[in-house]
């Protein structure tokens, strides 16, 4: 056998749907059949193909992959939540955010205001209920009220003792408010000082923009006994609620109860639908939050669950410690925080075990 029929062979293939191929090409099916009568067609046979007999047909499309194993993937619906603001508006729908700073773009648009007003949102509830207040999740079927900034007011304290009595919080946007007034503190003396204000600035200093923790720490630094100005922003009050003055009960914090599922929001990365938390997780997360207000002298549900996320797979107090500098460095915890933490979800896996 001579090299070029060696080459000849070489590049001709034959495929089960798409018939033999000729140098690369796919045949046409009349020259396979010219070839299935033993040669190539004659010039009479070409003539009557190409003019006075059927036109040559199209070579059939390459085959389709194969389809994906496992059960197909389908796209989740969107989802879609009611918003109004809390002193009164019509309804409005939004969807589309990952995080608190885009869901508040997203209800300044419906309503045709700045994101700048908004001072934080409530769920299932207009009133200034710090138990409903929308923190990282929100549950599927939840209701958002948006509040909105009211009344400015500035207000003369004294420190008479180390603590002020109040509870920080924040609206993850750059708005610090008091989520909790300790009854017969110095703040609770107070009677204009509510809770839901919004903490703007400390001595005519702006503190829009610094998180819970910052401003809490520039309110324990104020000495005893010098007076300090603190300029807050009251949510605009619906015609029921002038006149309120909401403290938040001892009880626990509010949870979500409605839908099996929660949209969780977080400041990196997409928003994911999660279950809810289990009853561990509610417990200790609950426990998490009361060691934060009494070692940081704020409250911050979102900042407590990531510390069980961080914490509650891990076999000893180093691996834990190393978890919280990756994940929460910024917040530079003390060791006794840090041990207190780690004792309280050991003591809630003791009990759930």
């Amino acid at each position: 056998m001579d090299m070029g029929s060696i080459h000849q062979d070489s590049q001709r293939t034959t495929n089960p749907e798409l018939g033999p191929m000729q140098n690369g090409e796919e045949m046409s099916p009349l020259a396979q059949d010219s070839n299935k009568a033993g040669g190539p067609a004659s010039e009479e046979e070409m003539k009557s193909q190409t003019h006075g007999g059927v036109e040559p047909s199209a070579p059939p499309l390459p085959p389709s992959d194969p389809p994906p194993s496992g059960p197909p993937e389908y796209p989740r619906p969107r989802l879609v939540f009611h918003t109004q603001l809390a002193h009164g508006s019509p309804t409005g729908r939004i969807h589309g955010f990952t995080n608190v700073k885009e869901l508040y773009a997203k209800i300044a648009e419906v309503f045709h205001i700045s994101p700048s007003e908004i001072l934080f949102c409530t769920l299932n509830s207009h009133k200034v209920d710090m138990q409903k207040l929308l923190g990282g999740q929100i549950g599927l079927e939840d209701f958002i009220f948006a509040h909105v900034r009211g009344e400015t007011k500035e207000v003369e304290v004294t420190k008479t003792e180390d603590a002020l009595g109040l509870t920080i919080t924040d609206n993850g946007a750059g708005y610090a408010f008091i989520k909790r007034i300790k009854e017969e503190s110095t703040i609770d003396q107070l009677k204009t000082v509510c809770v839901g204000d919004h903490i703007e600035a400390i001595n005519d200093q702006s503190i829009v923009g610094c998180r819970h923790y910052e401003v809490a720490k520039m309110l324990k630094e104020q000495p005893r006994g010098t007076p300090f100005t603190l300029r807050l922003v009251g949510p605009k009050k619906a015609f029921d609620m002038i006149g309120m003055r909401t403290r938040a009960p001892k009880s626990s914090e509010g949870k979500m109860v409605n839908g099996k599922e929660t949209l969780r929001l977080r400041s990196k990365g997409s928003a994911t639908v999660q279950e809810v938390p289990n009853e561990f997780e509610e417990r200790a997360t609950k426990k998490v939050d009361d060691l934060l207000e009494s070692y940081m002298g704020i409250r911050d549900l979102d900042l407590a669950t990531t510390i069980v996320e961080a914490g509650k797979d891990k076999m000893n107090p180093d691996d834990f410690a190393e978890a919280m500098d990756s994940v929460l460095g910024d917040f530079a915890f003390p060791d006794v925080f840090l041990f207190d933490v780690w004792g309280a979800i050991g003591d809630v896996k003791e009990d759930r075990m």
